[in-house]
């Protein structure tokens, strides 16, 4: 097909052997990865989790990264990043577990009204939550709510291939109705000693067997995983949730690993405007200096492509030809040109030219 693709890119546009091909196929494309759902199913109170079957384009991923997935919503393709709950052995069915967000206009669409049959387009896989060596070893997994999903994930693989566990995973949320795979993960625990599954609940008046109450702190941590210093820890879930068990355990375990879902807050806002110079669009306006690029430039009514919003997938990167800009995550500041500025956590310093 290789071959028969570079005899035939002279003479076919992209763009048209799509469309005909979907008529045939709606997965098929000439060289954009596509996924059709093949089958949907309720999670829990607030997420759904889509089975998706992706084209032969597809490169695959490794177990806790994530993938943008990219959908039309009212005539606007809009893309946002998940990390894939299951993975199948041929790399080509993957389920992706969608949380809705109070007005998430791509979420409340695969949430609702996604339906199998349908296609979405995916991205190149991306992210560090990943067990590199084949023995997991003494792990603690600490997730909160979507955070959950690079985690079954991980779970799920090394029981696949049949790697020893020995990993305690400590998992919140609000209420009962909110937790997702909580069967499979109790039954999992049950028929494989190195599987201890904890359940933590901030908003539940009354807790069942295996379940605890409070938010993350080091006495119920202690007390839930008495070893804790000799583990290697893997934290997801919202920016405050994952800060929280940083500042509580980065230095007193093993190795801590982490990611989050949100974007991190932004630094003290600086004052005043920016001039910017956007060249392919050719326009130019001024933007708030407190900003973070990206959503300055949404309120000028631009849509820049973006995924994840937190600087990991590199989709909303663009170039940057003159300016200084400062990181909202580290608060780092550049001033060289460069041709990945990652909009999306990166807000003016000064007057700036980007490739846009």
């Amino acid at each position: 097909m290789t071959s028969l693709r570079r005899y035939l890119q002279p003479l076919v546009s992209p763009p048209v052997f799509d469309f005909w091909a979907s008529r045939f196929s709606p997965a098929a494309s000439w060289d954009r990865v596509l996924a059709k759902v093949v089958a949907r199913r309720v999670e829990s109170r607030d997420a759904v989790t889509l089975e998706l079957r992706a084209n032969r384009h597809f490169k695959g991923l490794r177990p806790g990264q994530h993938v943008n997935v990219t959908a039309e919503v009212g005539g606007a393709r809009l893309t946002r990043s998940y990390s894939p709950s299951l993975l199948s052995a041929d790399g080509r069915r993957l389920s992706i577990t969608v949380r809705q967000v109070d007005g998430g206009k791509l979420s409340t669409q695969l949430c609702q009204n996604a339906q199998v049959g349908d296609v979405v387009e995916l991205g190149a896989a991306f992210g560090d939550m990943t067990w590199t060596d084949t023995a997991p070893g003494s792990r603690l997994l600490l997730a909160a709510g979507s955070g959950i999903t690079p985690m079954i994930s991980l779970i799920r693989s090394a029981v696949t291939t049949g790697t020893a566990l020995d990993v305690d995973l400590v998992y919140w949320a609000r209420r009962r109705d909110e937790l997702c795979f909580v069967d499979e993960l109790r039954d999992l625990a049950t028929r494989m000693p190195g599987l201890r599954c904890h359940f933590v609940l901030t908003r539940e008046t009354e807790l069942r067997d295996g379940e605890h109450a409070g938010r993350p702190n080091q006495e119920l941590l202690l007390r839930l995983v008495p070893d804790l210093a000799h583990r290697q820890v893997f934290a997801c879930g919202p920016d405050g949730f994952v800060e929280t068990v940083r500042e509580l355990l980065a230095t007193r375990v093993a190795q801590f690993h982490s990611e989050s879902f949100t974007p991190r807050t932004v630094l003290a806002a600086a004052t005043g405007t920016v001039r910017v110079e956007l060249t392919r669009s050719r326009r130019t306006f001024e933007i708030p200096a407190g900003m973070p690029l990206l959503a300055a430039l949404e309120s000028q009514g631009l849509r820049p492509a973006y995924g994840c919003r937190m600087g990991l997938c590199n989709t909303c990167a663009c170039g940057k030809s003159a300016g200084s800009t400062q990181n909202v995550v580290d608060g780092s500041t550049d001033a060289e040109p460069t041709s990945a500025l990652r909009i999306c956590v990166n807000r003016a310093a000064s007057d700036l030219i980007l490739d846009l």
